[in-house]
């Protein structure tokens, strides 16, 4: 599976939420390497299996610790160092995790994976640039990789560049129709760049198709508010508040979900009137 972008919903995206989010794990070629002795397998799987475990309850650092003795196992095995570098994303440490990311790479050049989850962490540490040249080597790999048109959106939109971020996030969605996230990026870069109407239809169609996705719900709050709809604003909102209270801390959206200004400008105007 792939690791997208959304914004550190690592969670959300991390990214459950991820509707293509998720813990990426990349199941690189040799993923369970012949081993001297059935015993030796047996405990590779049992480490796979914990390991995973371990990533979908959210426990990353149990998850880390298991991928750690993987790797004293199979240090050729790309697989392994691009999971590892993942549960150290989900963990913050993200200087850890571009090395374990290179060394997949390393090991695998031709694996559009390793490059798509190092953009990510590249994106955690503001390193636009660089995150979106690796998104450009993904495309290259895969020209209709919907997660890298996905992720070089995010990382324009760190650049302020909201043309081209919108240009991608489109690709992604059409690329990947029932991409939940990269719909939902392009609605709220619509709302940044003055098409109100459009990104409001956008953010409707997402509310019922998903109608417990509260980034939309949210986004919603903030734009019917300013239109003046006080009760439809607020009744997304109390959706909202059962589904994810995040929302109503304005540095994190600004800073982890990485709204677009003019959304974090209206969400902030909702916060402060309601």
């Amino acid at each position: 599976m792939k690791s997208v972008s959304v914004p550190n919903l690592l969670p959300a995206l991390l990214l459950g939420l991820l509707l293509w989010l998720g813990i990426p794990i990349w199941p690189g070629s040799g993923v369970v390497a012949t081993a001297a002795s059935h015993k030796v397998d047996r405990q590779i799987d049992r480490l796979f299996e914990e390991a995973f475990a371990a990533t979908q309850r959210g426990d990353f650092a149990r998850a880390e610790t298991l991928w750690t003795q993987l790797l004293q196992i199979q240090p050729d095995n790309p697989a392994l160092w691009s999971n590892r570098g993942n549960a150290r994303v989900s963990l913050h440490q993200l200087q850890a995790a571009l090395e374990d990311y290179a060394e997949a790479i390393r090991l695998a050049p031709e694996a559009p994976d390793p490059y798509l989850n190092r953009g990510a962490a590249l994106e955690g540490l503001g390193r636009w640039q660089e995150a979106i040249a690796d998104y450009e080597r993904v495309l290259q790999l895969d020209p209709n990789d919907a997660a890298a048109y996905n992720n070089r959106g995010n990382a324009e939109a760190g650049l302020g560049q909201w043309q081209q971020a919108l240009a991608d996030y489109r690709r992604a969605t059409e690329l990947a129709p029932d991409y939940a996230f990269a719909q939902a990026n392009y609605a709220l870069s619509l709302y940044q760049v003055g098409e109100t109407e459009a990104a409001l239809r956008l953010m409707r169609a997402l509310v019922r198709k998903y109608p417990k996705f509260p980034d939309m719900r949210a986004a919603l709050s903030a734009i019917l508010w300013a239109q003046g709809r006080q009760g439809e604003a607020e009744s997304h909102w109390v959706a909202v508040q059962g589904l994810d209270p995040r929302y109503a801390d304005l540095e994190w959206v600004k800073t982890v979900r990485r709204w677009p200004p003019a959304m974090v400008a209206a969400l902030e105007r909702f916060l402060s009137l309601k």
